[in-house]
Order: structure tokens, then sequence, then C-alpha cells
């Protein structure tokens, strides 16, 4: 097991020698599969040769007033077995005073109008915290590439939008988000849950797949739609035998537009998350949204190309967070 680094002296004195590359998986500590996976992703793209830094730092600029800074888990002594079978060389672990040697800094990062949307304003100021850290941490552990978790979309999306505007020379690394087999999306908050409250939680990832879903039978139909040109004449006749079902389908493909059909994709979302809202540890929705990554604002109903669909929801006392990239498009 690796010991943890306490101070940035500590870390300098540890930085690889040219050419190797050093890479930063960025945590809160209470390690688990998903991290493991960032931290196995560094491995592997700095190979045997480059360094690999994971830090465990619980940032109190990003939690607002009543949530949950106190009770966050801090297993730290875990997190160093976690991290160091995963291939991590080291773990910096810093003090809030080393992090912030003069109290709160009066000079942040602002997110900007992007950080004020979704999560930002849901949680006001979280972003400006989570930036301005995230950017002394970069300061403090250089690093050639920096990995973030899928999971945590518009975090990504803000601090790829912060390294590029302000020049930061770093590549950001974003990882798919890793999940329990029944799909859950891994969180350090699980642990929080009762089993009731878990089974509820369940809506959230279920009701990303049933967006997926949904979209995939768009494109289905429109894909079916494009080799049956004669669909409408094909419909009335099916009706006319009585073939109901099979006249209903015929209508379905013969109505098949290309691209769009954004609504359809949030309403079989939706329906999921209001079945949760009724169980007997309701989900008590937060938000979800269809959004343009590039500056995460509500896509209309006939956008094409690519989309996150974000949910966040609370159950019991636990907030939870999910999202799924989709691409619509017309049917090839």
């Amino acid at each position: 097991m690796i010991g943890p680094l306490r101070t940035a002296a500590e870390l300098d004195a540890l930085a690889p020698a040219a050419p190797a590359r050093r890479a930063v998986v960025m945590t809160m500590g209470a390690l688990h599969e998903g991290h493991a996976t960032l931290i196995r992703t560094a491995r592997s793209l700095v190979g045997p040769e480059g360094q690999v830094v994971v830090t465990v730092f619980v940032n109190p600029l990003q939690f607002g007033a009543g949530e949950d800074l106190d009770r966050y888990p801090r297993t730290l002594e875990a997190d160093l077995k976690t991290a160091a079978e995963s291939g991590a060389d080291a773990v910096f672990a810093p003090s809030v005073d080393e992090v912030y040697p003069g109290g709160e800094p009066q000079v942040r990062i602002t997110a900007g109008p992007m950080g004020e949307l979704l999560e930002g304003a849901s949680r006001p100021g979280h972003f400006d915290g989570m930036l301005t850290v995230v950017a002394k941490l970069l300061h403090l552990t250089r690093p050639d590439t920096a990995l973030y978790g899928q999971k945590d979309a518009q975090q990504l999306a803000l601090i790829r939008r912060m390294v590029r505007d302000l020049n930061f020379p770093v590549e950001i690394v974003g990882v798919p988000t890793v999940r329990e087999p029944d799909g859950l999306a891994l969180s350090s908050r699980n642990r929080y849950l009762s089993p009731e409250e878990r089974h509820t939680a369940l809506a959230l990832s279920r009701a990303l797949f049933a967006a997926r879903d949904r979209l995939a039978a768009q494109v289905a139909l429109r894909a079916r739609a494009e080799s049956a040109p004669a669909s409408n004449a094909r419909a009335a006749a099916l009706s006319a035998l009585g073939e109901a079902r099979a006249a209903a389908d015929a209508h379905a493909v013969a109505a098949a537009q290309p691209g769009g059909g954004a609504d359809a994709v949030r309403a079989a979302a939706r329906a999921v998350l209001d079945d949760a809202a009724k169980s007997a540890s309701p989900l008590v929705l937060d938000y979800l949204a269809l959004i343009d990554p590039a500056d995460f604002s509500e896509v209309a109903d006939d956008h094409t190309g690519e989309a996150i669909m974000a949910v966040a929801a609370r159950v019991g006392t636990t907030r939870l967070i999910d999202n799924i990239p989709l691409t619509f498009g017309a049917a090839s």
C-alpha cells in the first residue's frame, strides 16, 4: 500500500523524469470501482514508465448550505489500498490548510453561463468552487493528462472549457460511466441508500435507458420508412382487412420523419420517473433535461446530432445524478 503525500513539496519531490508523463485522477475519496477504472485508464495512457497521481480532497468550496460536507465519507486507508491496487504511484491527500493556506480564496474561477444551468441552478456556487479547486490541483500536480468520469457530465464539460479558455497545458480525458450490474451508476453517495431507497434509485438509470431505447425505435422506424414508400397504402389495406396491430405498425412507419423526435425521447424517460415518484420510498425529481453538450441548453424536438440526457433526483436524503449520451439523426 502506498502512503499519502500531504504537501505540495512532497509531491514535487516525486515528479517523474522527462520524457515520462504524469496523469492525475482527482477524487474526493471514498473510492469505488468507478474511480478504479479512472486510475487503470490513466495507467494505460502514461504507460509503465509514466506516473499516476490520485488526489483525495473533500473540497469545502463546492458544498452549499445544507449539503453533506460533514457527513461526506472519508475512508483514506481504504482509498490508499484501492489506488495502489488500481495502478497509482502516489496519493496526494492535502489538508484544507495546504490547499487554501490563507483561508477561503478571495479570487476564484467563475463557471460562467453554463455553470448556472442544471446542477448549477440546483447548487448555486457549486461549479465555481469545483473549478477553483481543479485549477489549484492542476497547478499543484502539474499533469500532462487529467481524467474525469462522464457521470459528472456538466463538471467534465466545464473543466474542458476552463482548460481551453484559460490555456492550461493539460489534456482532459473523459471516461465512460461505470455502473452496477443492475444499472445504477456508481457513486460514493450510494452507500447512504437503504435497500428500499436503492430500489427506487434504479429509476434514474431505467429512465435513461428508456430514452435510449425510444430513440433506437425511432431510428428503426425511419429506416423502415425509407425502404417502404408505399406504407400509407399498405396501412389502409391492413385496416380494411381488420389487421389492427399490423395497420398501426404500418401507420407508424408511414409517419416516421427523418431527424428529431426529442420530445418523445424525453417523454419515455419521464414516464419511468413519474412511476418512481409513487413508490414507497419516492423519487423526488430535481431535473430531467435533454441537452446540447456544447452549452447544456435544452434541445428542440427537431434536434439532430449529439445530445445528453441528464437527470438528478433525491431518494430519501440522498441526491443522485446520472446521464447518458444520445445521437439524433436521420436513418441511413
